[in-house]
């Protein structure tokens, strides 16, 4: 048929479309990666320099979960919480005794219309029935099996207990085979004979393979023969086993846990199951088959069940299966076994019993896990341990010094940290000029820029966007010595993540700016050492008495010696006062208040390296008094300066002094 006109002129609009690019605007960037790797470093390096190691950290992250752009991926204690509500929710609205209840509502009703039937008979046999029925036992198992032989006057009586057969049999299948109660739903007597020969093609292969022999040919037959009966298609009789065995071991568990009355109960009502006891003994001999071929399957459990749903046989089966896999879900989250990877999740199984978005975040984390590992942040120690690389201390580093700079500009209003040298020898490299600057124009990038923008329109001949300026490195070089304290009261008030980072930032900051200064980290206790960056933000906090001050300034004075051609610059965090000192053997003196010894040995060394011409700031964290009068007295006596930080501020204030020295 022609098209009509309007339909014409419809397509012809349509192909006439123009379509416009714009930023997206419509929620979290779809482009965008699942987690931030900078993020996940940033949580890391805190947990590590809290004291956690770096496997610890890991875990610690993975277990807390984390945000990323509007979307919060849930951690593996979340995602274990949903396992366990799950299971409980399982087991609390739920009861195993469905098919009993089911059974013994259609004999009451088969019971009901019989003697209906035989009270509109006016007969000695009929009351001779009624007697029979009567003396029926109690339980319903044994009444089941009584009515076996009995002749029904009742067409509805004896629908009514074909029923309950027919119900047992498609329940039995149903707990071994998918589908099977659905499948079997009017089932004729050519159907019961076809899963009877199934059950025992299935029990000669099991039993073949089982004395070792080669069954895979058998098996192919069974499978051309068979294979309606096993939808997952298994591939060899080792994937049907499988399959069989861990079904088989679900009902067990649910036979478990049924009272021993039900359990009986049930015993004796499966012998009736589509009226052939043959059926009962297939599936027995079944069990015992894969019981012995997979003896690893949980066969022994069992769950209490107390809610006021009935499941069926079939249906309380894959409730058990249900907790299984819960149960092994919640083992593979805890990641507590050795070699414990997230790779080990069955993300379909969690995705099945959680819903799509718990498998979301399994196989987020799972991916941000293998990504910390693939980007080398870590690396193995020779004994075995995991540390952060100097790659994932760069990163961290980065991160402590962006902090401190966006302090210093909200505090100063300054741009120190943006500049690689104050004057001197050109790097080579040319920035934007921004309000302050006093460098030189870099006279080719900044026309470059002018005629940039005026090919894209702008007439202006020159704009202060288009200047560029030269950046420049300072002419002389700085030894640093950053002198820490890790005493105990360090760490008890709150002061060792900030001390950390303080080091990761200006250690960063001498690294990728001031590369010819020379940066030794030196802590102090009850004794000084001087530390590498990865073993000062790995270092743990240790209850120890004793401020060594002395020997750290021993130290540093090592340090600065070997740089005699650099400024020197002494850098000390501290929250208290030097209470002991190195005596001439190596060993420490403590004594609290300070020892007069302590304090003389102390200030001598302050007085060697004033010889030197160092150039000293002293940061007292906290608000000791005692602290700040010995400090004031030093800082006169070497003509040093004392700054008494917030703990936010501390690095901000060790990055500007040191900044501030440098210019």
């Amino acid at each position: 048929m022609a098209d009509s006109q309007p339909a014409k002129r419809r397509r012809t609009r349509s192909r006439r479309l123009r379509y416009a690019y714009g930023p997206y605007d419509g929620g979290p960037d779809p482009l965008a990666p699942p987690f931030d790797i900078r993020q996940a470093m940033d949580e890391i390096g805190r947990d590590v320099m809290e004291g956690s190691s770096p496997q610890q950290a890991l875990r610690e992250l993975l277990r807390r979960g984390m945000r990323n752009q509007d979307r919060q991926t849930r951690g593996l204690d979340d995602l274990t919480r949903q396992v366990w509500q799950r299971r409980r929710d399982l087991q609390r609205d739920n009861r195993l005794d469905g098919t009993l209840e089911e059974v013994r509502e259609l004999l009451a009703r088969a019971l009901e219309a019989e003697r209906e039937a035989l009270g509109n008979e006016d007969s000695d046999d009929a009351r001779f029935r009624e007697m029979q029925l009567d003396a029926l036992p109690s339980d319903t198992g044994g009444a089941v099996r009584e009515l076996d032989s009995y002749d029904w006057r009742s067409a509805d009586a004896r629908e009514a207990y074909q029923e309950i057969r027919d119900l047992l049999g498609r329940e039995m299948l149903d707990q071994r085979f998918q589908g099977m109660k659905e499948a079997m739903q009017n089932a004729s007597p050519e159907d019961v004979e076809r899963v009877r020969e199934m059950l025992d093609d299935l029990n000669n292969l099991l039993s073949q393979h089982a004395q070792g022999r080669d069954t895979t040919e058998q098996f192919g037959e069974f499978m051309a023969k068979h294979g309606e009966f096993f939808p997952e298609n298994p591939q060899d009789t080792e994937e049907l086993i499988d399959l069989l065995a861990a079904r088989a071991a679900a009902a067990q568990r649910m036979l478990n846990s049924m009272s021993a009355e039900q359990r009986a109960e049930l015993a004796e009502l499966v012998q009736q199951a589509f009226g052939d006891p043959r059926l009962a003994q297939a599936l027995s001999q079944l069990d015992a088959q894969l019981q012995g071929l997979r003896p690893g399957e949980d066969w022994q459990g069992g769950g209490r069940f107390r809610g006021e749903n009935p499941m069926g046989m079939g249906e309380a089966t894959r409730a058990m299966e249900q907790l299984g896999q819960l149960d092994a879900l919640a083992e593979q989250l805890a990641q507590s076994y050795p070699g414990a990877r997230l790779e080990d999740v069955d993300l379909d199984a969690l995705g099945e019993l959680l819903g799509e978005e718990a498998r979301v975040d399994a196989r987020t984390l799972a991916e941000l896990e293998r990504e910390l590992q693939r980007q080398g942040l870590f690396e193995r120690a020779a004994d075995g341990s995991l540390h952060l690389s100097p790659k994932a201390l760069r990163r961290l580093g980065e991160s402590a010094l962006r902090d401190v700079v966006d302090r210093i500009g909200a505090r100063r209003g300054e741009r120190d940290t943006r500049r690689s040298g104050a004057a001197g020898e050109a790097t080579g490299a040319t920035r934007p000029w921004a309000f302050g600057d006093t460098e030189a124009w870099s006279v080719p990038r900044t026309l470059l820029n002018a005629e940039l923008r005026r090919a894209g329109g702008d007439r202006r001949r020159l704009d202060v966007s288009d200047v560029e300026v030269v950046e420049t490195e300072q002419r002389t070089r700085a030894a640093v010595a950053l002198l820490v304290d890790t005493s105990w009261s360090m760490v008890a008030e709150g002061r060792w993540v900030p001390m950390k980072r303080t080091a990761l930032a200006l250690h960063q900051l001498i690294s990728t700016r001031f590369r010819g200064d020379d940066l030794a980290l030196i802590t102090f206790g009850r004794h000084a050492q001087t530390v590498e960056l990865g073993e000062l933000v790995g270092l743990e906090g240790a209850y120890a008495q004793g401020t060594n001050l002395h020997h750290a300034l021993l130290l540093a004075q090592r340090h600065l010696r070997r740089h005699p051609d650099a400024m020197p610059v002494v850098l000390v965090v501290t929250d208290g006062e030097p209470t002991a000192h190195l005596e001439p053997d190596g060993e420490a003196y403590f004594d609290y208040p300070p020892s007069p010894y302590t304090v003389r040995a102390t200030v001598a060394e302050v007085d060697r390296l004033t010889g030197m011409n160092a150039v000293f700031t002293f940061f007292v964290l906290g608000d000791d008094p005692r602290l700040a009068a010995f400090m004031d007295d030093v800082a006169r006596r070497c003509g040093g300066r004392v700054v008494t930080p917030t703990l936010d501020g501390l690095g901000a204030e060790v990055v500007a002094d040191y900044l501030r020295t440098r210019r």
